[in-house]
């Protein structure tokens, strides 16, 4: 019979599913010296955050063949080491989705209502029903900042309140989205329109200080902003701002930059409702957490696939050396594709070419799926987990392959058809370096790799100069400099790779020269 080590403490009904399957060994007690001295013994370790499963508990769990984390984040697990050693790692990414949902809409009522602050005043002894005055939602628009597990469930609600929803989100399709009865937008369009703004996205670069002080300036005046998502993707001190110029209305926060918060000045706002980041803490979530963990430890115990498996597939000895460098390029391409195309998608297309196409090109398409989606999803996305996210969201996907490749040996072509245009990516592998060779449509060749400098301009005399003297005066060292045009003085690509990120109030610099349509900082 498997052994299992549950060394924190999970659902009864959980443990009860374990214990019926193998043979439990629940260790509460477990400092790190006396887990490296039993974990040899155990076919299954289960964990919730404090247990830190190193890769020197890894190698000592000779045994281990599956980790299970009793909640969505796995920081507290050395994955790489996990997959080197081919343990699966599996979590339980989809037991708080409901009570999130449930808790953005108490928040919703509540920033309508005043309930908290009404409260208050009645419990200091006053009656101030004049001062109270709310808003119904019925008839609203709600703006949902990602419509992943947890904002479809939002979006939901709000259906049932008889809110119109607005989403941004640029993988979920326009399909998910009719489903949902949610429609879909550019977050400009998202924000100029919504009443209440709500956020459910993961902290990750790209997110970190997304709504700013310029951000927030977007959200139409008198709207109210909620954050249960992630501390750190409202800037703290432009929200107090927003505050107290009366610009938004009232805002909600379950989540902080830092917990706990220790910010006063904007904790103690009257339009200001915080809970003390309460969004899994339901018994009914706490339970699922349990028993899904349980189940994906039980089926990799099996020899099954998991539903909510963490790291990535097996690929054969003999197509690694062809497949390894596409699949580093599969998901640079989807990282690169998902920074620069800010606006709803339709479908994507894949094509193989040349070489790609005589080989099994899932562990490719896996990767191109892990790219598109990391920067959008709350869990970590492998490509284990990157198909099950991508049907959640029914992204509409086809794939073709090409004998043919052009140029060159083999050919990675990426196609995302947006509403009224199709923007095209290709990629190859050269001396056994993934290589961008268009971008958008642009014949450019650069290798996808570090910090990088993207912009779409007018082609100007000068302008690589301006842009230079801007990084060169904030000592950013350029690395490499490649431009694709369509034709001169019309609107051209520039990629510089850089030795370090371009600072934000660099960015904004260039961001406003007045050739210079777009411009993004992306490390891949």
């Amino acid at each position: 019979m498997d052994r299992i080590l549950v060394s924190e403490k999970i659902a009864p009904e959980g443990l009860a599913a374990l214990q019926a399957a193998a043979e439990v060994d629940v260790r509460l007690d477990l400092d790190k010296a006396r887990l490296l001295e039993v974990i040899s013994g155990y076919d299954a370790l289960v964990v919730r955050s404090a247990t830190k499963v190193t890769a020197q508990v890894i190698e000592a769990g000779t045994r281990l063949r599956v980790i299970g984390r009793a909640g969505s984040g796995v920081d507290n697990i050395d994955v790489d080491a996990a997959t080197q050693r081919g343990i699966m790692v599996v979590n339980a990414p989809a037991s708080n989705n409901v009570a999130v949902a449930e808790l953005t809409i108490g928040l919703l009522i509540s920033l309508v209502r005043q309930i908290p602050q009404s409260h208050g005043s009645v419990q200091a002894g006053k009656w101030e029903r004049s001062k109270f005055m709310g808003r119904e939602v019925r008839g609203k628009t709600l703006g949902l900042v990602g419509l992943g597990r947890i904002g479809s469930e939002v979006a939901r609600r709000a259906r049932g309140l008889e809110m119109h929803v607005l989403a941004f989100d640029p993988v979920v399709s326009f399909d998910r989205a009719t489903q949902l009865g949610v429609e879909i937008v550019t977050l400009d369009d998202l924000l100029a329109r919504s009443d209440v703004v709500s956020l459910h996205v993961p902290l990750v670069d790209s997110t970190r200080n997304l709504f700013d002080a310029t951000r927030i300036a977007q959200i139409k005046p008198g709207g109210y902003l909620i954050n249960a998502s992630r501390g750190g993707i409202v800037d703290e001190a432009a929200l107090r701002a927003a505050l107290d110029s009366g610009h938004l209305s009232g805002a909600a926060l379950d989540v902080y930059s830092s917990e706990p918060p220790t910010n006063h000045d904007l904790l103690n706002h009257p339009r200001l409702i915080t809970t003390p980041h309460l969004g899994a803490s339901t018994e009914e979530a706490q339970t699922l957490t349990g028993t899904d963990v349980a189940e994906g430890v039980l089926a990799a115990l099996a020899g099954g696939t998991p539903r909510y498996a963490v790291n990535a597939p097996f690929v054969a000895p003999e197509a690694w050396s062809v497949l390894e460098p596409y699949i580093r390029l599969g998901r640079q391409m989807g990282t690169l594709c998902q920074h620069l195309i800010n606006e709803p998608v339709r479908s994507y297309d894949f094509e193989y070419a040349g070489e790609l196409a005589t080989v099994d090109t899932q562990p490719v398409r896996l990767a191109i799926l892990q790219g598109l989606l990391t920067s959008t999803s709350e869990q970590r996305v492998t490509p284990v987990n990157a198909p099950l996210i991508a049907r959640e969201r029914s992204m509409r996907i086809t794939e073709r392959s090409n004998p043919e490749a052009q140029n060159y040996t083999g050919l990675l072509v990426v196609r995302a058809m947006t509403v009224d245009q199709e923007r095209i990516f290709c990629g190859t592998v050269l001396r056994g370096e993934p290589h961008i060779v268009q971008a958008d449509g642009y014949w450019v060749d650069f290798v996808p790799s570090g910090p990088m400098l993207i912009t779409y301009h007018r082609d100007r005399p000068g302008m690589i100069g301006r842009v230079g003297l801007l990084l060169g005066t904030a000592d950013v060292n350029i690395s490499g400099m490649y431009v694709g045009r369509m034709a001169p003085r019309e609107r051209a690509m520039m990629v510089l790779t850089l030795d370090e990120p371009a600072p934000d109030d660099v960015m904004t610099q260039i961001r406003a020269e007045p050739d210079i349509d777009q411009a993004y900082c992306v490390t891949l």
